[in-house]
């Protein structure tokens, strides 16, 4: 099967349902052996996940009164926005899926 090279950064390996079907390369990585390792143990949706855990935990510890620019609240607003989006996304999937199985 050919390979489809997208205007993204990075070698990257997703598994994917349907990869036996074709290959997706977008682009190169510096150790692509590392990356697919990487892959195996959290997906990029994971490892994204988990730093956006990680960057609310930080927000909700910010000094009271800390001033922020325009730029910058806009940003936190944006990122929270796009989270809860997010978490609705899953409680729709999961709710579609049924109860976990046994």
């Amino acid at each position: 099967m050919p390979n489809m090279y997208l205007p993204l950064s990075g070698n990257v390996t997703q598994s994917f349902p349907w990869a036996n079907y074709f290959t997706i390369n977008v682009g190169t990585s510096a150790n692509p052996e590392t990356e697919r390792q990487a892959l195996e143990v959290a997906s990029y949706g994971r490892q994204l996940g988990r730093l956006a855990d990680v960057v609310l935990v930080l927000l909700r510890h910010l000094p009271p009164g800390t001033k922020l620019d325009a730029h910058e609240a806009a940003a936190i607003a944006d990122l929270k926005s796009m989270l809860h989006e997010i978490d609705k996304v899953k409680a729709r999937t999961a709710a579609a899926a049924g109860p976990p199985t046994a």
